[in-house]
């Protein structure tokens, strides 16, 4: 049994609390949280205590954590979780500054401890399958390689003036997807960015729609495609083409029923937001933490997952701002 903190009562805490709850070798033994009000409601709805963070990282019936606070409090987490010798499992990113996210992964390393970033969309069953389809060889050499991901509105200006950019934050999870099915590290970026969604954006310093080329060493490409905005739902599309054929994980819907009439064809609209649509992701994800923790094993993906993907977000941004390709940094830079 593996038992578990969860640090953070917003909403993706809120999540993997939930999750945790639903994984038959795993308990949640204490919620932490800067908002009293959220940390006594997180702690009525699944019936654990609410502890100082402190607590918790010092606890003897603790044996892992979940960072889920605001993004500038995680490289203070997990400096804490390690020097508690707790099993870490931290949300993306790990910081904005890909110096600290270097800190972390060494001092996690010191201190001997698991780490596992939380790129969820790695564990979604369409997605999951399709990278499982190419590496059985279905179709053969990777070649190109496109990702669509659209939100149905933007997240509030409160958020974005903290959230390090689109890169950053929203495309954040298509960089690691793109590595998850190219099977090679991409090494250099473009990437063009536009305000088209709401001017406001643009006050803060970021983009709201983007568009991302990616190459690799052996000319492999894949090509990133980011809004702010869709109209008719949450879109998320990942096609993989290869020297023997396609693989193609298309829209989730809110049901699948299609109707047939004398004015065509109509299908139900996509999954409203993330939430609804990585639902078993983030599930699965939390079951792959806890049984790689109780089996010794380490889990994936790891901290140095988080900086390569990082690493790319910080190119993407340099590019966009400055108009050109960006060779991506090595780990060791």
């Amino acid at each position: 049994m593996l038992r578990l903190g969860v640090l953070g009562c917003g909403r993706i805490g809120q999540i993997h609390a939930n999750s945790i709850q639903r994984i038959a070798n795993a308990r949640l033994v204490a919620v932490a949280d800067v908002s009293s009000e959220a940390a006594r409601a997180l702690g009525e709805r699944f019936g654990v205590e609410v502890r100082d963070v402190s607590a918790i990282f010092s606890a003897d019936d603790v044996d892992a954590v979940v960072i889920a606070t605001s993004t500038n409090t995680h490289y203070d987490m997990v400096h804490l979780a390690a020097g508690g010798r707790k099993a870490i499992f931290c949300e993306k990113p790990i910081d904005l500054s890909s110096e600290k996210v270097r800190i972390c992964i060494k001092t996690v390393e010191d201190a001997d401890v698991p780490f596992m970033t939380a790129f969820n969309q790695r564990f979604d069953p369409h997605f999951g399958a399709l990278q499982r389809r190419i590496a059985e060889g279905e179709i053969g050499d990777v070649e190109t390689v496109s990702i669509i991901s659209r939100d149905p509105a933007p997240p509030p200006i409160s958020y974005l003036k903290g959230s390090g950019g689109l890169f950053r934050d929203m495309m954040i999870h298509d960089l690691d997807m793109a590595r998850f099915v190219l099977g090679e590290e991409p090494t250099k970026v473009f990437a063009v960015g536009s305000t088209l969604v709401d001017p406001a954006i643009k006050d803060v310093g970021d983009v709201d729609t983007a568009a991302v080329i990616l190459t690799t060493a052996s000319g492999r490409i894949c090509q990133i495609s980011n809004s702010r905005r869709a109209t008719y739902g949450y879109d998320k599309r990942l096609e993989v083409h290869g020297s023997k054929g396609m693989l193609r994980a298309a829209n989730v819907l809110e049901n699948g029923v299609e109707s047939a009439t004398s004015r065509g064809f109509t299908t139900a609209r996509a999954e409203a937001f993330f939430l609804e649509r990585f639902g078993a992701a983030y599930l699965a994800e939390m079951q792959h933490f806890v049984e790689a923790i109780l089996a010794g094993r380490k889990p994936k993906p790891d901290a140095q997952d988080g900086l390569r993907a990082q690493l790319i977000a910080d190119a993407a941004t340099q590019s966009q701002a400055e108009g050109r390709p960006i060779e991506v940094p090595s780990l060791a830079s």
